[in-house]
């Protein structure tokens, strides 16, 4: 077990992906430069056939990966920041999605896309966003938001193998966070929540930056008494829905924290399950923290009381437990 960084995890995960299969490669803006900091080295060890600078065309570098994972490539594609993917929805949503669905199975996307969420960092309404939820409404697309180094390395493994087409979204706000590693292949499955913190009064389920927020805010409310359960998410497509039912089966109260707008929002779809398949183990309405309907502002005193934190999560735990 070692201690790296989140952003050196990925970039381990990325080393020995590209190692371990020749179909691996990896493209985008400015991976070469190793300018967001997960793809440092690389072009040094796997040259420029395996390491690709792309121009600023979104929508033209996407669909090249689209069409190298349909001839047997497993190309890896760095979007730079995550609100970029809206410049490429299009080869998203009509082939990337698609295309298994379309051609009756005989077309395989075994595509991964990187894309780093940049919110909370003073980068204004157009580079702050946190996209998933728009793209977890499209079938056909896998979601993922690791929230610890080692589910950052092990999660991206897991996508890089997997033959569907999946995007992982990576917390900026995380990058520099040091956290345990398992040592050799560790790989994370798709799909499965992993409980942070045992508890038995209140079921916190948070995502990507929020889940950090969410066991300071469990510490919080041990010294009051209060004993919360923090599930962390990991996947958003597929959703762990089991994991959830059983934590709030066992608490009766539902936190559920994420960094994107609430309307439409991950937090939204998780309160629904519950709200649908376990609602009669619940004790107290369904509480989300999440960022208000609104742009973001490039001011960072207006931008920063917008999100998730741990004060705005243990208020709303004790709210549910009054």
């Amino acid at each position: 077990m070692r201690t790296l960084t989140y952003l050196e995890a990925l970039n381990e995960a990325l080393v020995e992906e590209m190692e371990r299969d020749q179909s691996v490669f990896v493209m985008g803006e400015d991976v070469t430069w190793g300018l967001m900091g997960s793809t440092t080295g690389l072009v040094d060890k796997f040259g420029q056939e395996r390491v690709r600078d792309t121009p600023i065309s979104e929508a033209g570098f996407v669909g090249a990966g689209a069409g190298a994972a349909m001839v047997g490539m497993r190309p890896v594609v760095h979007m730079l920041i995550a609100p970029f993917v809206y410049v490429a929805f299009d080869q998203l949503v009509s082939i990337i999605a698609k295309s298994t669905y379309l051609y009756g199975g005989q077309a395989k996307l075994p595509i991964t896309l990187m894309a780093p969420m940049l919110y909370n960092r003073g980068n204004a309404a157009q580079h702050s966003d946190r996209p998933y939820p728009a793209l977890m409404t499209i079938p056909g697309l896998k979601l993922i938001a690791p929230a610890t180094p080692a589910d950052a390395k092990g999660m991206l493994k897991a996508a890089i193998r997997d033959d569907d087409p999946v995007i992982s979204f990576e917390d900026g706000g995380l990058w520099g966070q040091r956290g345990e590693v398992p040592d050799g292949d560790h790989v994370v499955p798709l799909g499965v929540a992993d409980v942070k913190r045992e508890g038995d009064d209140v079921t916190v389920v948070a995502l990507a930056g929020a889940v950090a927020h969410a066991l300071t805010a469990a510490e919080e409310l041990a010294d009051e008494g209060i004993s919360a359960e923090v599930v962390d998410l990991r996947s958003i497509v597929p959703l762990d829905r089991e994991t959830v039912l059983a934590s709030v089966a066992k608490t009766g109260r539902l936190v559920v924290a994420d960094p994107a707008h609430e309307m439409g929002s991950v937090a939204s779809e998780v309160a629904a399950i519950v709200a649908e398949e376990g609602f009669w183990d619940l004790q107290a309405p369904i509480s989300r923290v999440t960022t208000p309907h609104t742009q973001i502002p490039y001011s960072a005193a207006l931008e920063r009381p917008l999100y998730p934190s741990a004060d705005r999560i243990a208020a709303a735990a004790r709210r549910l437990m009054a």
